[in-house]
């Protein structure tokens, strides 16, 4: 399974270039020439050696895969499509879970030979928004609960863990803290809030394509750490409403422009 990265850094040639083929590279037919790519990149502000280090980086993690037609270029790997297709649903779609609504617990027990696999089950847990309530035992909003079983049917973990569907849990404000690091979840918002507070307007399509891919490589690994408690747990000044509203903005001032930029042919992106 190709997995989304969560390890490059937001703004990074790497995850900028990610993010470009996410959002756009479907919309092409799945491939792209060289020229293209790179001209995507230059408009995005990654030019140069660390462009070419990017997509190095970027066909090394099986995101990527060289296209030998007649214009060097790339293809997007159908093995990512899947990985693609969820992050859409959580990049635009993000869904906050109602005060009646069912939770999933996770009870797992891995033995030492498969450590490995542990140390994998708990970071994609985290990944995904899972909370910790004691080792061995995790929560989410129920509609993660899909996305569980996909991770342990990826580490071959069925066997070792068990999903619960479960009622809201006794105390869940009291323990929201503990199980999740709320504090990290709202500098995260408050980021992202500071760093798009003048992206809502752009003077031409190239303009839109950079403000747009940036913001959307800003946001898009929130929602998947966020798993969209229930408002009641969550502090007064929660700035995580705030930062999907403005996502929403952003995206309907911003996309359809960048878009339209992503469409044209290098040579008449001057």
């Amino acid at each position: 399974m190709i997995l989304d990265d969560f390890d490059s850094r937001a703004g990074s040639a790497t995850s900028l270039l990610r993010t470009i083929v996410g959002a756009f590279l479907r919309e092409l037919g799945g491939s792209i020439r060289a020229s293209d790519l790179v001209r995507l990149l230059d408009a995005a502000g990654v030019a140069g050696p660390a462009a070419r280090t990017a997509i190095s980086r970027v066909k090394e993690k099986g995101l990527l895969l060289a296209d030998g037609g007649a214009a060097p270029g790339y293809r997007l790997n159908p093995d990512a499509v899947p990985m693609l297709e969820r992050g859409d649903r959580r990049i635009f779609n993000y869904r906050q879970q109602g005060e009646r609504d069912p939770w999933c617990l996770v009870s797992y027990s891995v033995p030492e030979s498969r450590r490995a696999a542990r140390h994998q089950l708990r970071r994609r847990l985290g990944w995904i928004g899972c909370g910790t309530v004691a080792d061995g035992l995790w929560i989410a909003p129920g509609f993660l609960a899909d996305e569980v079983r996909l991770i342990l049917t990826d580490l071959d973990l069925q066997d070792a863990a068990t999903l619960f569907t479960a009622e809201r849990p006794d105390g869940l404000g009291r323990h929201a803290l503990g199980w999740w690091d709320l504090d990290r979840l709202a500098g995260l918002h408050r980021v992202f809030l500071d760093a798009t507070a003048h992206d809502g307007s752009a003077a031409d399509e190239r303009e839109a394509f950079a403000r747009w891919t940036h913001a959307l490589d800003r946001w898009r690994i929130i929602p998947y750490l966020d798993p969209g408690l229930p408002a009641s747990v969550l502090p007064v000044d929660w700035p995580g409403h705030q930062s999907v509203e403005r996502f929403r903005e952003l995206s309907a001032a911003l996309a359809p422009k960048a878009h339209a930029f992503a469409r044209r042919p290098a040579s008449s992106r001057e």
